[in-house]
C-alpha cells in the first residue's frame, strides 16, 4: 500500500534555497568572473604599484651611488662620509647636511693624512671653522694652502672659478695641521677641501 504524496505548498518554488546563501538569488557566472577580475586588479594596484615605485627609487639610488664612486674613484677619493673614528683623529668635523663629502686616507711610518672635501653652508663653515679653532675672519683671499703634492693625490685642479680662500691652521703636536680652501663660487653654499696632517 502506498501512501499518496502530499501535494505541495502553493509559495513551495518561491521558497530560498539554503545553498543560495539565505534567500539571495544565485551569481551569474559573468557576474562571478567580472567581480573577480575586478578583485585582482585591485590587488595588484595596491601593492604592485607602490612595490614598482620602490623597485625605480631604489635603482635610482644605485645609479646615483654607482656614478658618484665613478666620478671620485677616478680621483682616489672615496664618496661618503670617513668615519667618525677619522673624523675625530684628523679634527674634521664635516657639518651635518653637508653634500657631495668625499675623502681619502693615506698612512706612511712618518706621516698619516685625510683628504676630505663637502658642500655646505655659510653656517656649516662658520661652525666648521669655529670647531677646528679659527673662523672665516682669518682666510685668506686667493690663498691656496694645500701643496701641488696633495692636489695630486687626490686629482684636485682649483682651476674652477672663485673666489678662492684658504688658511693653513697649525697646533700643537700630537694635534693635526689643517690645510683648508674654500670656494665661494656659489655664495651660499661654499665647496670645502682639507688635509689633515698628523705625525705620529
Amino acid at each position: 500500500m502506498t501512501v499518496p504524496r502530499q501535494p505541495s505548498s502553493p509559495d513551495s518554488a518561491e521558497s530560498p534555497d539554503p545553498a543560495d546563501g539565505g534567500g539571495r538569488p544565485r551569481e551569474g557566472r559573468r557576474h562571478m568572473i567580472r567581480r573577480r577580475w575586478l578583485t585582482a586588479t585591485i590587488i595588484v594596484l595596491l601593492i604592485g604599484v607602490p612595490a614598482g615605485y620602490l623597485v625605480i627609487s631604489a635603482n635610482q639610488s644605485r645609479n646615483s651611488g654607482r656614478d658618484k664612486e665613478a666620478k671620485y674613484s677616478a680621483t682616489g677619493l672615496t664618496a661618503g662620509w670617513p668615519s667618525k673614528v677619522q673624523r675625530r683623529l684628523y679634527d674634521v668635523p664635516i657639518p651635518h647636511y653637508s653634500r657631495e663629502v668625499a675623502y681619502y686616507e693615506t698612512n706612511n711610518w712618518r706621516t698619516s693624512r685625510l683628504y676630505a672635501q663637502f658642500l655646505t653652508s655659510n653656517k656649516g663653515l662658520d661652525k666648521f671653522l669655529q670647531q677646528i679653532g679659527t673662523s672665516t675672519g682669518e682666510l685668506e683671499k686667493n690663498d691656496i694652502t694645500i701643496s701641488k703634492r696633495d692636489r695630486k693625490v687626490v686629482g684636485w685642479q682649483f682651476t674652477d672659478p672663485g673666489p678662492w680662500l684658504g688658511i693653513t691652521h697649525r697646533k700643537k703636536d700630537p694635534a693635526p695641521t689643517l690645510d683648508v680652501v674654500v670656494n665661494r663660487v656659489n655664495p651660499d653654499h661654499p665647496m670645502v677641501y682639507v688635509v689633515s696632517t698628523t705625525t705620529p
